[in-house]
């Protein structure tokens, strides 16, 4: 009898991951994965119970976290490259939102 056909993914901020299954879908070890918690690159949510779980977003971010640990970048300063990227993107955020909030105002002219 054939597997059903997968769903949908989860949302990408549900943590649904085992530290296991992130591991091997991020490509990385299992220790890796935790030192990259303590020196705060990633934040998975927990169960429960305290097991970590990733969600997709999260495996986004290890992926960045690769990238520069590939090019040679160490821990401390992916950690800064990473707090950077986060104001950007959240300025980003506001940004684009304030545009749209003026877009849709009457011209009081």
């Amino acid at each position: 009898m054939p597997d059903p056909a997968p769903g949908p993914l989860p949302p990408a901020g549900q943590a649904v991951y085992a530290i296991s299954v992130a591991a091997e879908l991020a490509g990385v070890g299992i220790q890796t994965l935790r030192l990259y918690e303590q020196h705060g690159l990633v934040s998975p949510a927990r169960s429960a119970g305290g097991t970590r779980r990733y969600s997709r977003a999260d495996l986004a971010r290890l992926a960045r976290v690769s990238a520069l640990a590939s090019q040679g970048i160490n821990l401390a300063g992916i950690a800064r490259i990473l707090e950077l990227e986060d104001a950007n993107a959240a300025l980003r955020e506001t940004n684009n939102a304030l545009a749209t909030h003026r877009s849709h105002r009457p011209n009081s002219h």
